[in-house]
């Protein structure tokens, strides 16, 4: 996905300048050539996943044009409440193709195309159907992170132009959409650590739907129309290594040196804000989980160890009530087996894994402090 820059309203009038009559579009050439383009990894947060847009070129008509469906505008009053509710509108936008690669060589991300192979009335009909789009309110969607965004926005147009279900997912259907997330997160432990904990059951279906750039470039090599490949052979633009960045403290070896001191510090005072930290973090998934649209939000499982109920637990030990303390410990332990047994074959079981034997350590060492003693007649 890519955020919209203050040029829109140039890129809408630039289309508008292809279009003649009263809003029809531009006769394509014979020479016209409508393909998709698949665009590299990034490290900011908007581009771990890459990106996927529709190129128009016809010479003939001294058009170059690639449509984006992955704007979206940061001036949008409310954008970190909408973005987390999932009710933020995304939209379709042009830029010149030479404008579009510009800004990929400043990025450093690659560029691949994929030449659709289809006959020039299906090319007229897609290149009217993405100028209707933008030149209307359908040109605005709710993106959804798994359902709806820059790459099944692609798909589905293509597919509707084409009449049936042509581009389908090839391969990787047999995992889950965490497992298919996994490797985007390289040299971003926390933003991995952190999309682990926070997305709930969705994540962890199969991955049959296409919902990332690269699996669109890998399945439309693989699928067919009208007895030929859909596609051409894929072409790159422009090429670059992906930089994994390093970082001093954004690195697994933090995470462990954290949770180490705080199995070793043995401190009560610590023990109280790390289970301080769990609680708050266990109530803000609850909370986002019912506010927000994002199904992969909801049904959080994690909340088993993030549980808000542990405030109860500080307070509880705050008081001196040892006795609702330690079984408020012990109810904790409980979760905590169950949190690990349903996790074993999960994807992120084996980064949370410290964690869970961290708050082991804790509640154990809390239950140990407010067990209540029996004394000794002799």
């Amino acid at each position: 996905m890519k955020k919209v820059n203050f040029k829109t309203l140039f890129n809408l009038l630039v289309l508008l300048s292809f279009s003649i009559g009263f809003g029809q579009s531009v006769p394509l050439s014979k020479d016209a050539r409508i393909s998709v383009l698949t665009c590299g990894l990034g490290n900011e947060t908007y581009s771990y996943f890459g990106h996927t847009a529709i190129r128009v070129s016809d010479p003939a008509n001294n058009l170059d044009v690639v449509y984006n469906y992955g704007a979206f505008d940061f001036r949008t009053p409310n954008f970190v409440a909408k973005f987390t509710k999932g009710d933020l509108q995304y939209f379709v936008i042009t830029h010149s193709f030479s404008e579009f690669m510009e800004e990929y060589n400043i990025e450093k991300r690659s560029v691949f195309e994929q030449e659709l192979l289809i006959s020039q009335d299906l090319k007229q009909k897609l290149f009217d159907k993405l100028n209707a789009t933008l030149l209307s309110e359908d040109r605005y969607y709710t993106y959804k992170f798994i359902d709806k965004n820059c790459t099944s926005m692609v798909v589905d147009i293509i597919n509707n132009t084409l009449n049936e279900n042509v581009i389908v997912k090839k391969g990787d259907t047999d995992i889950t959409y965490r497992s298919i997330l996994y490797p985007y997160f390289d040299g971003h432990f926390y933003e991995k650590l952190g999309t682990s904990i926070i997305f709930g059951t969705k994540v962890d279906q199969l991955g049959t739907r296409i919902f990332l750039p690269f699996e669109l470039k890998n399945s439309l090599e693989k699928v067919s129309f009208q007895n030929k490949p859909l596609v051409s052979k894929s072409k790159t633009l422009i090429f670059f290594e992906k930089e994994t960045p390093t970082s001093w403290w954004n690195n697994i070896y933090s995470y462990l040196i954290i949770l180490a001191f705080i199995v070793l510090a043995h401190n009560k005072t610590v023990d109280k804000i790390y289970l301080l930290v769990l609680s708050l973090m266990g109530i803000f998934f609850v909370c986002v989980g019912f506010y927000s649209f994002h199904l992969e939000l909801s049904m959080n499982y994690n909340v088993l160890l993030f549980s808000p109920l542990l405030l109860i637990l500080i307070f509880l030990s705050i008081a001196k009530n040892k006795k609702w303390t330690y079984r408020f410990a012990v109810l904790h332990l409980i979760f905590l087996v169950i949190y690990s047994i349903f996790m074993i074959n999960k994807a992120h079981f084996i980064i949370v894994l410290p964690m869970i034997i961290t708050s082991g350590f804790v509640l154990v060492r809390v239950a140990i402090r407010n067990k209540k003693r029996i004394p000794i007649i002799i």
